[in-house]
């Protein structure tokens, strides 16, 4: 935390000197031109006073018994609350050695004695001056690092509602699964790509038996519940990142496979089939089983460019279709391929 100077008057200085009529001099001369002066006798005398009381400037005398005023300095600059008080030694040394000394020990000026009033006060307002602007920068630049912080703090949070909000943009708000939207544009996506890769693509479509009839039994927030169960059963039962669960509409739910071939997806949706089946949500009203049941419809091919990815959707359709008229809780499948006057031709079916 950076402080604040005093502006009662126009500074506080500390004077530190053995002989008191060095003191009661200094003190007369600053005092007249407005300075708040407080005084010490001996070193151990001026860290413990320039401790308590931060003056804002130092006159150091440097001969003096016990602690001379070089170690005296070297005291207040290894002080993290006073090191950065500007201290001006005022002695009777005048050597070129002594005054190169003081510099070292972190004294800011030098003034030989016998001294001049005029020259004591014009010292006195240069480092009073160059300390307070010193300061002032120090407080702009607390104010500028506050400020970036506030604005990286600020684009963050817009960062993270931005991605939220494109989260739920590509979310089905009752499931919490992947949206018709986030489908479509994922299944364009894999669809260029692994026609590139020339490696197979499958859906795999989901439709919950007689979910009408649940819902009039039950109510429409226990078809909801069913249907979040759902979603989530199949969640789980998908183990790539690459592979998207997407409500597809109503009680209907698509799956995306990557890289997987026909028989790798018939062995994902009869996993999918037997842990919607061992949840056992009772469906009284279901005309095939006790409980809640799925019937499914899969589609294999390789992608071509050529060709809208479309076709696909429809071929796991028509094996949904397949399914639910052969009875319904069954896994039905087609694997197509295309023929140069774009159309889809089933090679293979169970």
């Amino acid at each position: 935390m950076i402080k604040d100077f005093p502006t009662s008057t126009k500074g506080t200085i500390l004077v530190v000197d053995d002989a008191p009529e060095n003191l009661d001099l200094l003190h007369r001369i600053l005092s007249r031109k407005g300075f708040q002066v407080i005084i010490a006798e001996n070193g151990r005398k001026a860290l413990e006073v320039a401790r308590n009381q931060q003056p804002e400037l130092i006159l150091l005398d440097v001969c003096m018994p016990e602690m001379d005023g070089y170690t005296t300095c070297q005291a207040l600059k290894g002080d993290v609350e006073m090191k950065d008080i500007p201290v001006i030694f005022i002695s009777a040394l005048d050597e070129v050695v002594d005054k190169i000394k003081a510099f070292e020990v972190g004294g800011v000026d030098y003034i030989a004695k016998p001294f001049h009033a005029a020259e004591v006060i014009v010292r006195v307002n240069n480092h009073l001056t160059l300390r307070r602007l010193h300061h002032q920068l120090e407080v702009q630049n607390e104010r500028l690092r506050q400020e970036i912080s506030d604005r990286l703090a600020v684009e963050a949070a817009l960062q993270n509602a931005n991605k939220e909000l494109e989260r739920l943009a590509h979310m089905d708000g009752l499931t919490q699964v992947a949206n018709r939207r986030s489908f479509d544009s994922r299944l364009s996506q894999e669809w260029r790509r692994l026609a590139r890769e020339k490696t197979p693509l499958t859906l795999i479509l989901c439709d919950v038996d007689f979910f009408k009839r649940y819902n009039d039994t039950y109510g429409h927030q226990a078809g909801d519940d069913c249907l979040r169960s759902v979603a989530s059963t199949i969640s789980n039962v998908l183990k790539r990142p690459s592979d998207l669960i997407a409500r597809y509409g109503g009680e209907e739910f698509v799956i995306i496979l990557p890289n997987t071939p026909l028989p790798g997806a018939i062995h994902v949706a009869t996993e999918i089939k037997a842990a919607v089946r061992a949840l056992e949500m009772v469906h009284s009203a279901s005309s095939i089983s006790q409980f809640v049941t799925l019937s499914i419809g899969i589609a294999s091919t390789i992608p071509a460019i050529e060709f809208s990815s479309m076709s696909l959707l429809f071929a796991a359709d028509r094996a949904l279709y397949k399914a639910k008229s052969r009875g319904r809780d069954r896994i039905c499948s087609e694997t197509v391929q295309f023929r140069e006057e774009d159309a889809i031709v089933p090679i293979a079916e169970n």
